[in-house]
């Protein structure tokens, strides 16, 4: 304890000799005797924190009244620092009022703070505010509000620059629903003026389209109106004319598909055309797949290709699955993904064992994929079977076969499985004894008769 307080009266005397030596200085002691204002320059006011640690915890608690979490809030805080420097709490909640009276909910005020801060900033939400009343729309949905709030904050465009685009879309004919669509999609590509959508109207109306279709086409797949005309759509329609399409076909496919025709690449088509034309399998399937037209089939191998592809097949591998089994291009594309599903979750296969078995996709679902699982699966859990039963099992062998080796042994499948075929019976058209009514009568023979058959005989002696 003597030691302590050795040290301490040591560190004492230091601090007051070092205070005698500072007011020794005619000029620090004036200063030291001057006014408040002058030691903020001594103990500089943002090192002690005070005020703008208030400050911090006040916007803290307003930003946990609109849901976010306290951890959150001053995370946010410390990352958006204008809060403390231009704005102050009335602010805040004037903008929170803007925000909602364009129709967020109150539930999701704490995504959209955390992807747009500056939505905070006042003057920048009052000058949108006005912006987007003056567009003139009856209704904005607030997704498409909260796509142009990004994008403005991020590449910083005027309501002025939205506007005028509004001003041309409508000039061209589109709806509000279609010119609300293609914001959604594209606002700062418009807004750079890097795409013009005069153009690719006018290259629409080459093929008969009226405005009201070209609307619906633009409604349904804005994306169009991002494509290049030189690089994307003239070799994409100069494909279809050299594949032999009449500007009828590809119209009416166009209006009813616009997504599935536009959004092709060049030779894609064309593939799929070569497939159709070089098919081998029954006269009645192949009549079947072209019986709503070439375009139409070659769209619907398109859609399956697709839809292979999208659950993990090769290009090259889905287009052999169609090539061995055609049927599969009948059935309808909710049916294929129906198969495919059971495939991958109940049957426990990978996407590549259609590649070896591409029967499978051309088989009906209903009469004879399930009733072969159901027997298997009941003889598995029973024990019964000696063997691993695979998809070649379920789709290669024959009726017959898989009844005589998985159904006949055991009496209880024939339910679930729905036993043979038995032969029909053909049964006769009139009731039995019926033919006697049709029997010509039989005369007895006259000695007349008689003696001329003798004649006759004996004549030929």
């Amino acid at each position: 304890m003597a030691i302590v307080r050795v040290l301490v009266r040591r560190s004492i005397h230091r601090i007051l000799s070092k205070a005698s030596r500072v007011s020794s200085s005619p000029f620090v002691g004036v200063q030291s005797f001057s006014k408040a204002a002058n030691l903020s320059g001594v103990i500089p006011l943002e090192f002690t924190g005070i005020p703008q640690a208030s400050d911090q915890a006040l916007f803290s608690n307003l930003l946990q009244r609109f849901g976010f979490p306290r951890s959150q809030s001053y995370e946010f805080i410390q990352k958006n620092r204008f809060l403390l420097d231009d704005s102050c709490a009335s602010d805040v909640e004037k903008c929170v009022e803007i925000i909602l009276s364009l129709g967020f909910s109150e539930k999701s005020l704490v995504s959209i703070l955390s992807c747009n801060p500056r939505l905070l900033e006042l003057g920048f939400l009052r000058k949108w505010q006005l912006g987007f009343m003056e567009m003139g729309f009856q209704t904005i949905p607030p997704s498409l509000v909260q796509n142009v709030l990004e994008q403005a904050g991020r590449f910083h465009f005027e309501p002025e620059a939205l506007r005028s685009m509004v001003l041309e879309l409508r000039n061209l004919g589109f709806s509000d629903d279609t010119v609300i669509r293609v914001l959604q999609r594209w606002p700062v590509v418009f807004l750079r003026a890097s795409v013009h959508a005069s153009n690719k109207v006018e290259f629409l109306k080459v093929f008969g389209l009226k405005n009201a279709e070209i609307d619906h086409i633009c409604h349904s797949y804005p994306d169009f109106l991002a494509f290049s005309i030189e690089n994307r759509l003239k070799p994409l329609f100069e494909e279809f004319r050299d594949l032999g399409f009449s500007r009828n076909e590809v119209r009416k496919v166009l209006i009813k598909n616009p997504k599935l025709l536009l959004g092709m690449e060049v030779g894609e088509l064309s593939r799929c055309v070569d497939l159709i034309k070089s098919l081998k399998c029954r006269m009645a399937i192949k009549l079947k797949i072209l019986s709503k037209g070439p375009l139409n089939a070659a769209i619907d191998a398109k859609l399956r290709v697709d839809c292979l592809c999208r659950h993990g097949l090769t290009r090259r591998d889905a287009f052999k699955v169609l090539a061995v089994e055609p049927r599969s291009i009948l059935y309808e594309l909710e049916d294929v993904e129906k198969k495919i599903e059971f495939l991958l979750d109940k049957l426990g296969c990978s996407i590549e064992c259609l590649a070896e078995y591409p029967e499978y996709l051309g088989v009906n679902f209903e009469k004879k994929i399930m009733p072969r699982y159901n027997v298997v699966e009941h003889l598995k859990s029973k024990g019964a079977l000696g063997f691993e039963v695979g998809l070649k099992h379920l789709v290669k062998l024959s009726r017959h076969k898989f009844y005589n080796l998985l159904v006949k042994p055991y009496p209880e499948c024939e339910e679930m499985f729905g036993g043979l075929k038995k032969e029909v019976q053909v049964k006769a058209r009139h009731p039995a004894g019926m033919w006697k009514l049709f029997k010509p009568p039989k005369f007895s023979n006259s000695a007349e008769d008689v003696r001329n058959m003798k004649l006759f005989m004996e004549s030929l002696v």
